[in-house]
């Protein structure tokens, strides 16, 4: 079955093509397909997010898409930076994101944090399917780590043994993530169809 990822992320892009490949699945970026648009995120939630952007590879490609909207939500900071991960505080690079959330940690002790993913999964009848996967972890006090992307070098999951997420094999956060917990269900829906 052909699938196409709704994104641009090359680090996203990677890690799907690693978990799906396995099952069978031929996985193109939507750059690969020559779907070249970015789509506006305007949602008010990860699943609206999550389905403008497979709505919108959808009615290029016609045929069925993965799409999706993860954040990093810091309990601290009362859930930001949320929805707005990516473009934090209008800040360029992740590197300056990640220093942006330390900073706004200075002088707390509750470093409680999440990942959240939505992914939205539009089928060949053109039906749309939502699964949702959290990872529980805290904030670590500086960066460490040059694995993975976005946040993973200042997030230590609750089974990451301490280390951050950037500091562990791709592997690690392939098998234990929020979106690795999303595509889980994703598959299991459908081997079951």
């Amino acid at each position: 079955m052909k699938l196409i990822i709704a994104s641009n992320n090359m680090g996203k892009i990677r890690e799907y093509k690693d978990i799906f490949e396995p099952f069978g699945f031929e996985v193109f970026s939507q750059g690969e397909e020559n779907i070249c648009i970015e789509v506006e995120e305007t949602g008010s939630t990860f699943e609206e997010n999550a389905m403008l952007k497979a709505r919108a590879v959808c009615d290029k490609a016609h045929c069925c898409v993965i799409s999706d909207d993860s954040g990093l939500e810091v309990e601290a900071l009362g859930g930001e930076p949320g929805l707005y991960s990516a473009r934090y505080k209008g800040l360029e690079t992740e590197h300056e994101r990640r220093l942006a959330v330390l900073k706004g940690l200075e002088g707390s002790d509750n470093r409680r944090a999440r990942f959240v993913t939505c992914i939205c999964f539009i089928d060949g009848a053109g039906e749309e399917h939502l699964f949702t996967g959290t990872w529980n972890g805290e904030i670590a006090a500086k960066e460490e780590g040059t694995n993975g992307f976005g946040y993973d070098p200042i997030f230590i999951s609750e089974d990451g043994n301490g280390k951050t997420t950037a500091s562990l094999p791709l592997s690690f956060k392939e098998t234990y993530s929020h979106r690795a917990k999303a595509v889980r269900e994703l598959i299991s829906w459908l081997q079951r169809r």
